[in-house]
């Protein structure tokens, strides 16, 4: 009963921590996939956190139904970081700039801009939302045997709809012609090119779709469980361990759901441990440090079986 009720106490939070992370990775994956390698999932998701922050607080202190301002925010993050993407795909894209470096501009410059607004409207650098999505137990699902303690109870609405999300990408990704005009772009654009396919169009797409996603991702972590924009942490590396959760999926919508489980299952014993007997008696150092320890050891098991894209980063 004891081992259960560890079970019980991870899996409903490590979802939780789950669906920012594949957002992140998914946005990752649409821009990979059509040959823009996408650093700046870091710097997408903290726009995002910062924007939904933001107008989520401003609409509830202007006595805005807090359900309703939150998707008000959720919507206004992924059009900022939609709209800061494009600044990375016009490097790579048009002016056809090493990617890498386009990417680490990026992060640069979300950490800045977001630093400098929330200082200026804030004066504190912080900006903390008033209320936050709720928990609830989804009627009947709850009640079942087993599953229902883990799946059903405890969660968040947003938490479906990143799943639902995460189908549709796999459908558009490898059910349409869409999909298989976006990864051919990403392993042999000059063929895709030569069938009357613009590939720049193709490129900046999956460019913005991954800034939608990212700015989503970003939302989710302000809404649920981190209630603030913080300017001293900011989102905590999450959006590079979603670049790592991608590489350790190895580029494919399911791989990419193991693997951002796997880190969120981390993440939880890291943020959770103290509270949970098993894990109290490791100093709270190590736990903190577990989620990047398991990803360094994912992305060198990993390695050797990578299947990036073949024109991934190579302008076109």
């Amino acid at each position: 009963m004891e081992v259960w009720s560890v079970i019980t106490s991870i899996i409903p939070a490590a979802i939780a921590y789950t669906m920012p992370l594949l957002m992140g990775a998914l946005g990752g994956l649409y821009s990979e996939r059509s040959g823009v390698t996408n650093l700046c999932i870091e710097g997408l998701m903290l726009t995002g956190c910062f924007a939904s922050a933001t107008v989520i607080y401003i609409l509830q202190s202007a006595g805005f139904s807090y359900t309703g301002a939150i998707v008000i925010g959720i919507l206004a993050a992924m059009a900022a970081a939609a709209l800061l993407s494009v600044l990375h795909a016009v490097a790579a894209i048009n002016l056809k700039s090493n990617q890498v470096i386009s990417g680490t501009a990026i992060n640069m410059l979300a950490t800045a801009l977001t630093l400098f607004l929330a200082q200026t409207i804030t004066g504190s650098g912080n900006v903390t939302v008033l209320r936050g999505i709720v928990r609830q137990d989804i009627p009947v699902l709850s009640k079942i045997p087993l599953i229902g303690p883990l799946l059903f109870t405890r969660t968040y609405w947003t938490t479906w709809i990143c799943l639902v999300i995460w189908a549709l990408s796999y459908f558009l990704l490898y059910k349409t012609s869409f999909g298989l005009r976006l990864r051919a772009c990403g392993e042999h654009p000059s063929a895709v090119a030569s069938a009357g396919i613009n590939v720049h169009r193709m490129r900046y797409t999956g460019v913005l779709l991954s800034g939608l996603l990212s700015g989503l991702g970003g939302a989710c972590i302000l809404a649920t469980y981190a209630g603030e924009y913080n300017s001293t942490s900011g989102i905590n590396g999450l959006g590079f361990l979603a670049i790592a959760a991608l590489i350790f999926g190895q580029w494919k919508p399911l791989g990419i759901l193991a693997s951002t489980f796997f880190f969120g299952i981390c993440m939880t014993i890291a943020n959770m441990g103290r509270v949970i007997p098993v894990f109290q008696g490791i100093p709270t150092g190590y736990l903190g440090i577990f989620p990047y320890v398991a990803t360094l050891i994912a992305l060198v098991v990993s390695s050797k079986k990578s299947a990036a894209p073949l024109a991934s980063g190579e302008p076109f």
